[in-house]
């Protein structure tokens, strides 16, 4: 598994981090607000540990924005302040648990554990950047409520970018996605993709989010 730790408290950082690497799992420790939303926003995790009490930005302030953007990856909140009344707001802002420290990293261990299995079988139904909505039950993309009207293809490409959203992407990557395979072969047919789905955005009034970086790829910018 890969988590996303946020805790401005060095020792419960270094615990936790040492106790999931201990566990053969990845851990990204950041250690402010500001930074766990770019990390959640920048990259998939299974899980997110995020502390209430943080610097720049509160963790209540960034789950809340995360959730409101379509994010659905489990959210384990901790705190200090265990009273009912901080517990129901943390759940109602988004949380999937609640723990309030001190803990037992075992604890910790065992409710990642749980949110985690309760959310393996239902993917997000819905990504979306800035206005455009992607549902990929029924596979419709929309931009401020009208249809936009794309392949298969284009589908799967504003997916991906939009889960890789302000990073870039290679066209290798984007071909062994759309193709799960390794690619060895020439890459301009990704071009000829890439364009016909700027196009559609751009004539739906979504701008030009897609961004060529020479000679390395795309990268999709909200404006």
């Amino acid at each position: 598994m890969n988590y996303l730790l946020v805790e401005d408290d060095p020792v419960i950082g270094k615990s936790i981090c040492r106790g999931l690497r201990e566990a053969f799992h990845e851990c990204r420790w950041v250690r402010d607000g500001q930074a766990g939303f770019d990390a959640a926003r920048a990259e998939p995790f299974d899980a997110i540990i995020l502390d209430i009490m943080l610097p720049i930005r509160p963790g209540l302030e960034i789950l809340k924005e995360l959730r409101g953007g379509g994010l659905r990856t489990p959210v384990i909140l901790l705190s200090a302040l265990g009273t009912v009344e901080e517990r129901v707001a943390g759940l109602r802002a988004g949380a999937d648990d609640y723990i309030v420290k001190p803990f037992a990293f075992a604890e910790l261990s065992a409710r990642l554990d749980a949110v985690c299995r309760r959310t393996a079988d239902r993917p997000s139904a819905v990504v979306s950047s800035a206005s455009l909505n992607l549902d990929l039950a029924t596979r419709r993309v929309t931009h401020q409520g009208r249809e936009i009207e794309l392949t298969p293809t284009e589908f799967s490409l504003l997916e991906f970018l939009i889960r890789h959203e302000g990073n870039v992407v290679t066209r290798k990557m984007l071909c062994e996605h759309l193709w799960e395979a390794d690619w060895e072969g020439e890459t301009n047919v990704i071009e000829v993709h890439i364009n016909r789905l700027r196009g559609k955005l751009e004539k739906a009034g979504a701008g030009s989010p897609i961004q060529t970086i020479r000679g390395r790829g795309y990268v999709l910018r909200a404006p």
